[in-house]
């Protein structure tokens, strides 16, 4: 979240850089956790270098699986550590395979500008798709 300078009324809003190691560090902490997760990353503006004030997260969690339906999910993540607004979009491992196989344009757009922060060491996924 923009923060205030004790001596000014003016916010300051993290920069590209703030936000990109305050994700890592958050799923640093988040990935090993949760044995489920095998991938963390981010696309949207702070993806694509093309922020600004007011921008928001698009924070992209890959799962082996989930007993939950998709627009549940989310709100499972506390991202209240992260210093800007968050959108989560949780994907199951089976969920993501079908979005390529039937090459979904979500799928184009993760696989051509996520920033990947967390990987599972070992996670079961085709590279010839470049899937996260």
């Amino acid at each position: 979240m923009p923060v205030r300078s004790l001596s000014s009324s003016v916010f300051k809003w993290p920069d590209a850089h703030q936000v990109d190691e305050a994700v890592r560090r958050w799923a640093e902490t988040v990935g090993p956790a949760h044995a489920e997760v095998l991938r963390i990353g981010y696309i949207g503006s702070y993806a694509r270098g093309d922020w600004g004030v007011g921008s928001d997260l698009d924070l992209f969690i890959l799962v082996e699986r989930s007993d939950l339906p998709f627009d549940q999910r989310a709100s499972h993540w506390d991202t209240t550590a992260l210093p800007v607004p968050t959108d989560v979009w949780v994907y199951t491992r089976e969920e993501w395979e079908r979005m390529a196989a039937q090459e979904r344009r979500f799928y184009r757009e993760v696989t051509r500008e996520a920033v990947w922060v967390y990987e599972r060491s070992g996670h079961p996924l085709h590279e010839e798709h470049d899937e996260p």
